[in-house]
């Protein structure tokens, strides 16, 4: 059914942050994932035919997805970023990680990191942290915005990999509240099943509906399937804080896109199929590797492609997205794909049909294109 009309000139107004402003039960927002991954809900919201809304279940995503199309997810991998442990007073400190460590000498057990420190004072350069037996932290700089350098100490028997895991807790947003940290069902439900190259300290949640037996079913229909990875940094929540959207800046996270992805996605356009993105740093890694470029190019380095309204997508044709907090980046880009006065027409529905919001919740899917 035709659901959504769209003023003519509301570009002037999309780019306001108060116009991106929704109320949200907070019984809406997810603790907890659905019982089964692909058994969460569906809204499709299809652009070509008139903005026709219809519902379903996650699973019944591949009756729209065409045998020409090709589905492209993002492989980034959540890592245990966030660490507690005692300064050498005694006092509480919680450690999380912004990336990676890079490790500076495997043989002594030595890496360097990025991080935001908690505790009830301020350490200052020189403080030590204990996070666990034969694991420790030294802060190094102080880097201003909350942030500091730390150098990491480890058991090189263990190496840095295992110490995390079994010392590290895999870092859940704000608004999923755990009394504990992470419980094991988190550990498993907060990883996409194709997670692979780890780096992310935010799990791009769009992915986290897909089964192992529901990617079979797309690839059997003859869809391909391809994969980027883009590392979900903490800078997917900041807040917004400008009410003029095009001066806010977005961060920078790293970036990996193939060739042979590349390859991939050039031969389904050219056989008339449609590029499906799984999820919001999908769509900003392929677009910002064809951003001022005649066509799509393998990459390697650090995205920093802030999309909103008006923003002229040259890769992607449909989006497999989940429910967005108010006033973010993420609602502003779905926007730019579907307009903001049918985004929130589908939110203000979602609300009232009783969908489960944020990374835990439901999805929508986008369609702007379907296959000749």
């Amino acid at each position: 059914m035709p659901f959504f009309h769209r003023s003519p000139n509301l570009m002037q107004e999309d780019h306001l942050l108060s116009a991106y402003t929704y109320h949200l039960p907070e019984k809406l927002i997810a603790q907890h994932p659905a019982d089964k991954r692909d058994n969460s809900r569906l809204m499709v919201v299809n652009t070509v035919k008139n903005n026709t809304l219809s519902h379903h279940r996650f699973s019944n995503i591949a009756d729209y997805i065409g045998k020409k199309d090709m589905l492209v997810v993002n492989n980034t991998r959540v890592f245990p970023a966030r660490l507690l442990g005692r300064k050498e007073t005694g006092g509480k400190a919680e450690v999380f990680l912004l990336e990676l460590p890079v490790v500076e000498n495997a043989a002594e057990g030595t890496a360097v990191a990025q991080a935001l420190i908690k505790s009830s004072k301020r350490p200052r350069p020189g403080t030590k942290i204990t996070l666990a037996e034969r694991f420790s932290g030294t802060i190094v700089e102080d880097l201003g915005g909350g942030k500091i350098k730390l150098k990491l100490k480890f058991d090189p028997a263990t190496g840095l990999t295992e110490t995390l895991r079994l010392s590290g807790q895999v870092p859940l947003p704000p608004y999923i509240a755990r009394q504990d940290g992470c419980t094991p069902e988190d550990v498993h439900r907060y990883q996409t099943v194709y997670a692979s190259r780890p780096g992310a300290v935010a799990a791009p949640t769009a992915g986290l509906h897909f089964t192992e037996e529901l990617l079979r079913n797309i690839a059997g229909k003859g869809t391909q399937l391809g994969q980027v990875t883009l590392h979900v940094g903490y800078g997917t929540f900041s807040p917004v804080r400008e009410e003029d959207i095009t001066r806010h800046q977005i961060h920078h996270e790293y970036l990996s896109i193939s060739q042979e992805t590349v390859d991939a996605i050039e031969g389904t356009k050219a056989r008339g199929g449609k590029i499906w993105a799984v999820g919001t740093t999908t769509v900003r890694a392929l677009e910002y590797a064809a951003k001022g470029k005649d066509r799509l190019q393998a990459i390697d380095g650090w995205c920093d492609l802030y999309i909103y309204p008006g923003f002229q997508f040259k890769i992607v044709d449909n989006l497999i997205t989940n429910f967005h907090l108010p006033d973010s980046s993420l609602m502003f880009l779905v926007s730019a794909l579907c307009s903001r006065k049918t985004l929130l027409d589908c939110y203000d529905l979602a609300i009232r049909e009783g969908y489960r919001f944020f990374s835990y919740g439901d999805a929508m899917a986008v369609i702007t294109g379907q296959s000749e």
